[in-house]
């Protein structure tokens, strides 16, 4: 510690040199010895300095070339990408088609099936209406069958005498006979 005071001190006491000048004696201005450090570091600092910045280059052309190399491998990966997109936008439009014509199939089939189903239970339908019909005919014919017979005996009975009903008798007998000569 004493050594760093030492010159403060001895700065005190220092006359002051009267003024700013040039002092041109080399010995007394000492430049040989900051030249002689400005030399060793000029010749060993270059080596150093030139290795540092070699190095430093390197590093940022390897750095560049790695992100060119990023670069182009991203910029594929974005055409392959593209270009499965492509794929895959053409895949789902051909399937949007074939399901929209699909579901048109499949509306006519169902369609189909429906008109098919309702014609099949028409049918029994008609048939059972058909058959109902003719029972009903068949019915009505009966009863006006009955009725017609009971006024032609009611009519038959009012007109008929004894007289009239033994020759309707005679000529019933009459054609039977001649019905069985002509079987003979």
């Amino acid at each position: 510690m004493k050594n760093v005071i030492d010159p403060l001190i001895s700065l005190s006491y220092w006359p002051s040199a009267g003024g700013f000048g040039s002092n041109t004696n080399i010995l007394e201005t000492n430049i040989i010895n900051p030249s002689v450090v400005l030399s060793v570091l000029i010749y060993f600092g270059k080596g150093v300095l030139s290795n540092l910045l070699d190095n430093r280059k390197q590093k940022i052309l390897e750095t560049i070339q790695n992100s060119e190399e990023l670069c182009k491998g991203a910029i594929n990966q974005l055409e392959k990408a593209r270009v499965r997109l492509r794929e895959v936008e053409m895949i789902a439009d051909e399937i949007r088609v074939n399901g929209d014509s699909q579901i048109e199939r499949e509306k006519e089939d169902l369609l189909k099936a429906a008109s098919d189903n309702l014609e099949q239970l028409e049918d029994p339908k008609n048939e059972t209406v058909y058959s109902e019909q003719q029972r009903v005919i068949d019915q009505i014919r009966q009863q006006v069958s009955r009725q017609a017979l009971r006024r032609a005996i009611v009519t038959l009975n009012s007109r008929l005498n004894t007289k009239l009903h033994l020759r309707t008798i005679d000529h019933n007998i009459g054609l039977l006979r001649a019905m069985m000569n002509t079987n003979d």
